[in-house]
């Protein structure tokens, strides 16, 4: 429905209501909804005692699963370690499993230790391979200088000045010799076997270690999977919701059946194409081969080795969690393939773009759930405040995701030394850090989000096409990871670009596979798919297109399907085999087939942009009855006071905010448009109906004359933390606590402050407090009754019903562990003491926090009363 912006008179800013009238209440948080977090397990060296009393400090803070990884040990903890799906470490799993579920939690485990998937059990044959190559120029009549071992060879070609191939194979003797001569004109002679990576298991727990697995050759998963056939054929208890496979770093391009797969798919010998294999060359047919070479390894990770640990899991009602990235596979088909797709944003090398490709499988499949590995190196350790975790949220809830997965918390037994047991490359999410007094706020706005995030459908009008084939059409190395680290797969194709531009201008799109479109359908206009309607199919400008894809966009279009080839059509098709005949047909596909803009196309075609997108707000939208959810974000620069226009019929709208809870039906315009009051960070829900709804208004606040500093003296009592509670204080001058002792320079932990002080003269439907600069977090209570936990910019609480005289404020602030970490390191406390990498900063070297700086702690001000006043937007 085409939407009026332009300025018009307010149709109703509220509707009048009964006093008992109630809005549309939050969806019910759910185990699921609610964070989950990655519980590495130091050397296995769990208890029952232990494990018990960690769960029920997670399930108070608000945590809905945990997911066990096992990794090396402590130094000194030896006697307590546990071998890997042992009798003793399956009765760990079973009473884990138990007592989370007695808790309301979920559990999930890594299908192995460390990561990626390898162990013990996995043979030289098995492992991880590269390619191994040698190649000689022989003079016509020379033979080969040295014996070949029959047993390695896996290819010996030779190869005439005219390119003309030789398979040498067969000549190999028992003994090694080749019985064979060089003829006419000389020949070029490779040899190819294989060898290990190298690659194996990372950070290991005992029973764990040895070569990762090969997931090219899928005689090595079938193997490796009957290890835990064995484990689970005597279990007893309660399974785990989902098992899991981490990011993709096998460091491997090779299998023993690659030749074979290789011919069987792509139709011609790969032997016979060995100098474009192998070589330097830069040339089109060069690209060719390694297209059809990296074609080939996708299908080996599609057909030969997801399915086979999904069946498995799935067999036993398991569900199945994938990180996609960092394959060389095409990521979509990959994401796709199991229950939970899970992406990840590392530290500040973070992409919306990028991390869209696992809620696109979702979407476009039908899954409930889009996972995230979150706070993964947010920043450097104990300096990660829970604002952080938020911004990160944010991005990756309008990237799609709706299930994060804290990465991460560390088991650590209750007699281990402060800080615990610890993994390096988390955000310590644990109940030792002090910022887990506040983590309960967060908790509450992730499950609170999620909750919607997870209701309905995905609202997204736009499908884009990946073209793979073009990622792959490259003459260069042998196989890319495609990662979320090195972006140029994606930001320097043309696909990445209009996925950039389309995101921007604010119009919601999922990308699709060319082989997910095989199951596209037109339906009334729309493209249709298991995951639901999609008003356009856009194709971005695409060098090389498979022929299976072009038919299928053709058929698409045909039937009535909004297909838009954005400014020009598919040029080329990938590979080698039969080009010209591919060719040709592409030709009389593309004879039907028109290009235009994509933008220009949209907007004919009636699919409707976001115009939030212009004005510094993002988005993300679900489908509900009757209406829509949407999950709006402040990440720009500036504040946002105004009418904002939505994409979609809106008769009624409730705001929702999920910090807080409280809701109130929205003032509305013609045109769809909302009034919104968002600061830089903060977000909102906004739920729209088709139809009037009554309810509650939500109540719109201006700042009001009156303002007026708390003056006077502040008493502040440590409450927790340590290494020791440094003495209560009294100041007049609010400054970073570390300053007043040397207790407190290097404590971590909450202080309470508070002050007396009488409500101004001015009269204020309600008072804001603004708290000025809290280092890093503070709960707030005005007369005994609680106000709420603050932990991001602008650090601010409402307050109604001041008393005119003897007002008492309580401000129980939270800083971080960075001092005391840094107290601990000055003084060269033994508190790394992990086996294998031990504990590295975010640089990879090892940890040192002694020459940080002392950063400030508590509550820094001014703390400022400023008057607000009620009003209905005009």
């Amino acid at each position: 429905m085409k939407r009026v912006l332009k300025t018009s008179l307010v149709l109703a800013a509220v509707i009048a209501i009964a006093a008992n009238a109630q809005v549309p209440s939050w969806p019910q948080p759910t185990r699921d909804s609610r964070p989950w977090s990655y519980w590495w397990w130091p050397g296995s060296a769990v208890d029952e005692a232990n494990l018990t009393r960690e769960l029920e400090r997670y399930s108070a803070a608000g945590w809905g699963g945990v997911h066990i990884i096992p990794i090396y040990g402590v130094k000194g903890a030896e006697s307590r370690f546990i071998d890997y799906l042992s009798p003793r470490w399956m009765a760990l799993l079973k009473h884990t499993v138990t007592e989370a579920g007695r808790l309301g939690m979920g559990v999930d485990m890594t299908i192995g230790t460390g990561w990626c998937f390898g162990g013990p059990e996995v043979t030289e044959v098995e492992a991880a391979a590269v390619v191994v190559s040698r190649k000689w120029e022989l003079a016509a009549g020379a033979a080969l200088p040295e014996r070949i071992d029959k047993r390695t060879a896996q290819a010996l070609e030779a190869f005439a000045p005219d390119g003309r191939p030789e398979n040498l194979l067969p000549l190999i003797q028992d003994d090694g010799a080749v019985r064979w001569t060089a003829g006419a004109g000389g020949r070029t002679v490779y040899l190819v076997s294989q060898k290990p990576s190298g690659s194996r298991v990372k950070r290991a727990a005992p029973g764990g270690s040895g070569f990762m697995l090969n997931p090219f050759f899928g005689q090595a998963i079938r193997h490796y999977m009957e290890r835990f056939t064995r484990a689970f054929a005597a279990y007893d208890g309660p399974l785990p919701r989902a098992m899991y496979h981490d990011s993709f770093e096998y460091g491997v391009n090779w299998s023993p059946d690659l030749f074979d797969e290789f011919e069987k798919r792509r139709g011609y010998r790969l032997q016979s194409e060995l100098p474009a294999l192998l070589g330097a060359s830069s040339d089109d047919h060069t690209a060719r081969v390694k297209a059809d070479y990296r074609l080939t390894a996708a299908e080996l990770l599609s057909d030969n080795f997801l399915p086979v640990w999904t069946a498995w899991c799935r067999s036993r009602g398991i569900l199945t969690r994938n990180q996609a990235h960092g394959s060389p596979g095409n990521l979509l088909d990959l994401y796709a393939a199991t229950d939970i797709p899970e992406t990840e944003m590392f530290n500040a090398d973070r992409s919306t773009v990028v991390s869209k490709f696992a809620s696109s499988a979702a979407h476009v499949t039908g899954r409930k759930l889009a996972a995230s590995e979150t706070g993964t190196w947010l920043k450097e350790h104990f300096t990660e405040t829970l604002a952080d975790v938020k911004n990160l949220l944010d991005q990756l809830w309008l990237s799609g995701v709706n299930h994060v997965v804290y990465h991460g918390t560390c088991y650590s037994p209750d007699d281990a030394p402060w800080p615990g047991w610890l993994f390096y490359a988390s955000t310590e999410m644990n109940p030792r850090n002090p910022i887990w007094r506040d983590v309960p706020a967060l908790n509450s706005y992730i499950a609170r989000v999620q909750a919607v995030l997870q209701e309905g459908s995905p609202a997204n009008d736009v499908l884009l096409y990946w073209p793979v084939s073009d990622v792959w059409h490259d003459p260069q190395r042998m196989t890319a990871g495609l990662t979320v680290h090195s972006r140029a797969w994606v930001e320097a194709q043309e696909f990445g670009k209009l996925a950039q531009r389309l995101l921007q201008r604010g119009y919601a799109a999922d990308y699709i596979s060319d082989h997910q479109l095989a199951t596209a359908r037109a339906a009334g206009g729309d493209v249709e798919l298991a995951g639901g309607r999609y008003r356009a199919l856009v194709v971005p400008a695409t060098r090389h297109m498979p022929l299976d894809t072009m038919r299928r966009l053709a058929a698409l279009s045909a039937a009535g399907a909004r297909v838009i080839f954005d400014r020009e059509l598919p040029a080329d098709v990938p590979g080698l085999q039969d080009l010209e005949t591919r060719r040709a047909e592409l030709n009389r596909l593309r004879a039907g087939l028109k290009a235009a803009d994509a933008e220009q196309a949209l907007a004919a075609a009636g699919v409707e942009r976001e115009p939030m997108w212009d004005r510094g707000l993002e988005c993300i939208r679900r489908r509900a009855a009757g209406g829509r959810w949407y999950f709006i974000a402040n990440r720009g620069q500036s504040p946002v006071e105004d009418w904002i226009p939505l994409a979609t019929e809106v008769r009624s709208a409730v705001l929702m905010d999920p910090l807080t809870g409280r809701a109130g039906l929205a003032a509305l315009r013609r045109g769809g448009e909302v009034y919104l009051q968002l600061r830089v960070g903060e977000s909102v829900i906004v739920r729209t109906y088709e139809s009037r709804r009554q309810g509650a208004a939500w109540s719109y606040w201006k700042p009001g004359a009156a303002r007026q500093e708390l003056q006077g003296q502040w008493s502040v009592k440590f409450l927790a933390g340590g290494p020791a509670l440094p003495e209560p204080h009294t100041t007049a001058r609010l400054e970073s606590w570390t300053g007043w002792s040397e207790a407190a320079g290097r404590f971590a932990g909450t202080a309470l402050y508070s002050i007396r002080f009488d409500a101004p003269r001015s009269q204020a439907a309600a008072w804001n407090i603004d708290l000025g600069e809290v280092r890093e977090s503070a709960r707030v209570r005005l007369n005994g009754r609680d106000l709420g936990t603050v932990f991001m910019r602008p650090f601010t609480v409402r307050a109604e019903g001041l008393k005119p005289r003897g007002n008492l404020l309580e401000v129980e602030v939270t800083g971080l562990a960075a001092n005391r970490v840094r107290d601990m390191d000055l003084r060269k406390a033994p508190w790394k003491i992990f086996h294998d990498i031990n504990f590295v900063g975010a640089d990879y070297k090892p940890f040192d926090a002694s020459k940080w700086p002392v950063r400030d702690s508590g509550l820094l001000g001014p703390v400022v009363l400023g008057a607000l006043d009620r009003f209905s937007p005009r």
